[in-house]
């Protein structure tokens, strides 16, 4: 795997955070919204790293005047995150210490 491919997926990855984050405030700010459906965040393996795509939960709220948020549910979905965006961070960090080594050695020759 190429130094940039690490990079790419390493971005992939916090883009994909990044959308969890907002589908987890959406559902924060409409707790209280009759009617409303959670947002839920896929994400999958793809070639050039991870895709995220917004899905909304097909379960039914109780009653009509009730959403199908669960205040509990989102603070684990933002802490998951939030530990997935350091990871993907640091192997981005990393991936351009290795560039900058790389560039040191080609420069040297």
């Amino acid at each position: 795997m190429s130094i940039s491919a690490i990079l790419n997926t390493a971005t992939s990855g916090l883009l994909a955070q990044q959308k969890r984050v907002y589908n987890a405030a959406q559902n924060i700010a409409n707790i209280d919204t009759p009617g409303y459906k959670r947002l839920d965040t896929a994400l999958s393996s793809t070639p050039s790293g991870v895709a995220a795509t917004t899905v909304q939960t097909t379960e039914e709220p109780a009653t009509p005047d009730q959403s199908t948020v669960d205040p509990t549910m989102e603070m684990v979905d933002l802490i998951s995150a939030e530990n997935s965006f350091k990871a993907n961070a640091k192997v981005f960090e990393t991936g351009a210490d290795l560039w900058d080594v790389l560039m040191t050695m080609k420069k040297d020759d």
